[in-house]
């Protein structure tokens, strides 16, 4: 009858293979990719304090990494969404002799419907009315441009780490969030 020999070291090699994928491999290479994300996304943006703003968080699930690429909380997060989406022309303020009992939320919404409060095509006393502004996305067309390029940043990084003898380095560091 044949014999083997090296089972237990097999068993308990394949035992600790899922903790050394997910401690050695997964959180690098999603933020590998996610570095990618994050470079063209401070390139698209037109904003100083947006780019400024712009960072990327890490965090480990069971069975899965996410990245997550986001403006910090603040003005440039303001900024930011509005680039992202651009804005709709609205009032600011509007004059205490024009409101007619209305809010600024309330004639925002009439003024949609009706035009705005205007004579002789300028808006009267303390009205101040925003055009709005386009969108400049920077975020979401971050990730349709570089999304081959981030897979292939997390396919490196994995593949410089996996071996014969098994995954080589140190455990990543923990979630960033």
């Amino acid at each position: 009858m044949a014999t083997s020999r090296g089972g237990g070291e097999v068993k308990r090699f394949m035992a600790q293979l899922p903790a050394q994928i997910g401690s050695r491999l997964l959180m690098g290479a999603a933020r590998a990719g996610g570095a990618v994300i994050l470079k063209e996304a401070k390139a698209r943006s037109i904003s100083q304090d947006v780019d400024d703003a712009l960072s990327m968080k890490a965090k480990r699930g069971i069975g899965q990494v996410t990245v997550k690429i986001l403006v910090n909380p603040g003005w440039a997060r303001s900024v930011g969404i509005w680039l992202e989406y651009g804005t709709a022309p609205h009032f600011i303020s509007v004059d205490d002799t024009q409101r007619r009992g209305m809010s600024v939320k309330r004639i925002n919404t009439v003024g949609k419907e009706k035009g705005s409060l205007v004579i002789g095509g300028k808006f009267v006393g303390a009205t101040v009315f925003n055009k709005g502004a386009r969108a400049h996305p920077f975020m979401r067309i971050s990730l349709d441009v570089k999304a081959a390029e981030a897979i292939a940043a997390a396919q490196a990084h994995i593949n410089s780490r996996v071996h014969a003898g098994g995954i080589a380095g140190e455990a990543d560091a923990g979630d960033s969030e």
